[in-house]
Formats: C-alpha cells, sequence, structure tokens
C-alpha cells in the first residue's frame, strides 16, 4: 500500500521542482547572440612529463647504531623511514626543475637521546639504469622528548636537462636514505 502512496506523490513533487522555474523563456540569461565582455586572449601551456617518485625499498629505512653494533638492538640510536612522497615540476627549454616531498618518521631507540640530528636523504634522478643526478642532503630532524616524531622532507632543486624531445617516460626519482657504511675493524698482530 505505501508504494502505491508514493508513487501518486511522484507526479507532485516533479510539479513543485518545474515551479521552482520562474522564467517562461527557456534560453533567458544566456546572453545569446551578445558579445562577450571583452575576453582575454588564451595562452596555450604546454606542460612537460614530470616523473614519478619512488622509494628504494633498500634504503628506505635507516637504522643507525652505535660503535660497530649492527642489528644490536641495545645500541640502537635511531630508526628512520621515509614514506609517501610527491613531487612538482617546472621546466623551460634546457631544464627540468622537480620539488620533491616525503613524509618520514624517526624513533629513538635505547642508545639514542632526543634533540636535534640529521638524517642524510639521497635523492636520485634515474633513466633507465642509468643515474643522471644524484645528491645526499643532511636533513635536519628535531626528536622530542617522547622519542618520536614525523618530518617532511623537501628538496626544491633538483635540475635535469630538459632535452628537444622532452624527459623519456622511463625517468624517474628515486628516495632513499644513504647506505650504513660498515666500519672495518683492523687488527694489530698480537
Amino acid at each position: 500500500m505505501s508504494g502505491k502512496l508514493s508513487l501518486k506523490f511522484l507526479p507532485l513533487s516533479l510539479l513543485a521542482v518545474l515551479a521552482g522555474c520562474n522564467s517562461s523563456s527557456p534560453i533567458a540569461g544566456l546572453n545569446v547572440g551578445q558579445p562577450a565582455a571583452q575576453q582575454q586572449p588564451v595562452t596555450p601551456v604546454v606542460q612537460a612529463y614530470c616523473p614519478d617518485v619512488v622509494m628504494r625499498d633498500d634504503t628506505a629505512i635507516r637504522s643507525t647504531y652505535a660503535g660497530n653494533a649492527k642489528d644490536d638492538p641495545e645500541k640502537l640510536i635511531y630508526r628512520a623511514s621515509l614514506a609517501d612522497a610527491t613531487r612538482a615540476c617546472t621546466a623551460n627549454e634546457t631544464t627540468l626543475t622537480i620539488t620533491v616531498m616525503a613524509q618520514g618518521r624517526i624513533v629513538l631507540g635505547p642508545a639514542g637521546k632526543p634533540g636535534p640530528t640529521k638524517v642524510p636523504v639521497v635523492v636520485e634522478v634515474v633513466e633507465g639504469d642509468n643515474v643522471i643526478y644524484s645528491q645526499t642532503t643532511q636533513f635536519n630532524v628535531d626528536i622530542p622528548p617522547e622519542g618520536s616524531t614525523q618530518f617532511i622532507f623537501a628538496k626544491n632543486d633538483v635540475a635535469i636537462p630538459n632535452t628537444a624531445g622532452g624527459v623519456s617516460r622511463f625517468t624517474r626519482v628515486r628516495l632513499g636514505f644513504e647506505a650504513v657504511a660498515a666500519k672495518k675493524t683492523t687488527r694489530r698482530p698480537g
């Protein structure tokens, strides 16, 4: 019964919507045939390809230890990670400039102390297997007494050549931390 009742009110609802229109002319307000008020010429914009940002799987997480104690949880100073990233590009005839931003997080370990620290972030631009740009930035992070914080890494001056055909679709920006170099220990002959 309620289905039949609602169908009876459907034409009344449509009539109420149509009654809201107060013009008898279907083209009123469209300014048909009248010149537009001084339109500015539109200049076409040609945008360059802006390479994707990818995280390096092997260096997107960095664990720093005190001394030579690799993988000793009691000697962990901090663990940092990079996650979501984005980019923006500007181009001229010769150069493509990329602004790279990434979200990061740092957590202190048992051997770490709150305060300012630097994390070495590597930004690379690769064309296939060839590295065409690589720079390490010592990025400042202030670790609060709570022992963990998030940070936003930003580098706005990644400049690569913009060739006549533009940047290739195989070009990528890779982000990661500088690889931790293993310290060599030397033993004296005894």
